[in-house]
């Protein structure tokens, strides 16, 4: 796992795509003293609230043979929108100037999906990113893995 020093008042953002914390480092790069600044859960609903209705069937022009179509993974969606939202919302942060620089801890998958939605200005803040699942380790398991 790639080390990074963590200022004074930086920010780390931990997420994955169903819950995001926003820690600042309140202590100093040698003894990071990381503090959750906000907590964001997306709630997920079951499968068979979030959609009802049979795949759809695809009648080709030519011919009787009918073919499925691939069913909607709602929860996927689900984690597309709330990372796109939490990107938003890290820009407008960004933007304010609360954030100075930051660095974003998630699964790979999640970080895909992000960086789709990084606007200039949160790039020009982001000091890095580090791919890994750590969004239900205790903060002081988190400091460890940035300071090494």
């Amino acid at each position: 796992m790639e080390k990074f020093r963590v200022l004074p008042h930086e920010w780390v953002v931990v997420c994955d795509g169903r819950k995001a914390l926003i820690l600042e480092n309140l202590g100093d790069e040698k003894f990071p003293n990381l503090r959750c600044r906000e907590e964001h859960d997306h709630p997920d609903a079951p499968t068979h609230e979030q959609g009802t209705a049979p795949p759809g069937k695809v009648h080709p022009s030519v011919g009787t043979a009918r073919s499925a179509t691939e069913e909607t993974d709602w929860h996927e969606q689900s984690e597309h929108r709330f990372l796109a939202w939490l990107a938003q919302h890290l820009d407008t942060a960004a933007n304010r100037g609360d954030a100075k620089a930051m660095i974003i801890i998630a699964p790979p998958r999640a970080l895909g999906v992000l960086r789709q939605a990084y606007s200039p200005r949160l790039r020009a803040v982001l000091k890095g990113e580090i791919d890994k699942d750590l969004v239900r380790t205790p903060i002081y398991e988190i400091e460890k893995h940035l300071i090494g």
